[in-house]
């Protein structure tokens, strides 16, 4: 097993490398670099890419047909690092990423470290509060589903989990606005950050009070998405195991059907949903959260990256992507750590062999 992990550590240092690689190049190719966003603000022109230029900027014969001072375009191009060629700047990006240092923002004023580490208690909050919430009803519902199947319970229950499938969270997340935040005569839940104005000056339970009644509405929203596919994937898994050969033996052994149930079905059911953990996470971690922090005006790492990839900031780019893809890869390796837990049948060395 030890020897397992350290192969699974020791290859995310390439999968880090080739992803961040492939990265550099499609953002290299796109238009409207950094440069280009500072002259254009300069020129009153806003943020948007000016002509076709790509993320080096364009040539300097077009920038000074625009009036600029020449000397002035080289300064630009300086601070931002582009007065050196591409392969030169990936390879310094590479070295300061071994060193776990990303950089300053370029319109920010901070370092990019400082931006994550700002930024992500409102993520964490979301994709932690999300899952564990999500599994928690998920898997008993689910589980219950699979013994009562084909009951009135499972036929509601399923129309519902159906209906709350098909919504999309942002959608979601509208409707309990209107309904409990204000739209209509309820008032109960805030829709703004992650906790009121004057969180210090309240008591330690009146923080936590605070911080979960400001979590209600965008959790839920996350979790109504997630919860459908995860019931459905245990109710199905453990009506899989349900008909086997071993679980007909445990019952005319005399076994009672809550010692089956979990002694028996729920090992060898639990490792399919165990294997759906790491992408459930991450897509509620940093893929689901985006609407969700703009809708609630919650300051997260979703939206953080979103406004860095549209302003061209690219250390901030970069920066999110390579903490998503590690908490990316860390987390699938604990999913599959997850299924020695459940079944300690299950040797990663000995597959490895």
């Amino acid at each position: 097993m030890f020897a397992y992990i350290v192969r699974r550590l020791l290859l995310i240092i390439p999968t880090l490398v080739i992803i961040l690689l492939v990265n550099f190049v499609i953002v290299q190719a796109a238009p409207g670099g950094p440069v280009e966003q500072a002259i254009a603000h300069l020129q009153g022109i806003g943020g948007a890419s000016v002509g076709g230029s790509s993320g080096d900027g364009v040539s300097s014969g077009s920038r000074a047909s625009r009036g600029l001072d020449p000397k002035l375009i080289k300064d630009i191009e300086k601070q931002y690092g582009f007065d050196k060629p591409a392969h030169e700047r990936l390879w310094l990006m590479l070295k300061s990423y071994a060193q776990l240092d990303f950089g300053n923002s370029f319109f920010r004023g901070a370092t990019v470290t400082d931006l994550i580490l700002e930024k992500l208690p409102v993520t964490v909050s979301l994709g932690l509060w999300a899952t564990l919430i999500t599994y928690l009803v998920s898997i008993p519902l689910g589980i219950r589903k699979a013994v009562r199947h084909g009951s009135s319970f499972d036929v509601w229950s399923s129309t519902a989990i159906v209906i709350g499938y098909a919504m999309p969270a942002f959608l979601f997340a509208m409707f309990l606005i209107v309904v409990f935040a204000g739209g209509t005569t309820l008032n109960w839940f805030p829709v703004r950050g992650l906790v009121s104005e004057n969180f210090e000056q309240l008591s330690t339970v009146g923080k936590i009070a605070d911080y979960f009644w400001h979590l209600v509405l965008p959790v839920t929203s996350l979790v109504i998405g997630g919860f459908a596919t995860l019931t459905i994937l245990t109710k199905n898994s453990f009506l899989n195991e349900i008909t086997r050969q071993y679980v007909v033996t445990a019952r005319a052994k005399g076994l009672s059907e809550r010692r089956v149930l979990y002694g028996h079905v729920f090992r060898n059911a639990m490792l399919l949903v165990i294997s759906g953990i790491p992408q459930a996470f991450i897509s509620v971690f940093f893929a689901g959260s985006l609407l969700i922090e703009v809708i609630f005006s919650l300051d997260g790492l979703g939206r953080m990256s979103y406004e860095a990839a549209v302003s061209r900031d690219y250390p901030v780019v970069f920066g999110s992507l390579f903490i998503f893809t590690l908490f990316g890869l860390l987390i699938k390796l604990i999913g599959d750590l997850c299924y020695t837990l459940v079944d300690p049948r299950i040797d990663f060395a000995a597959r490895n062999a």
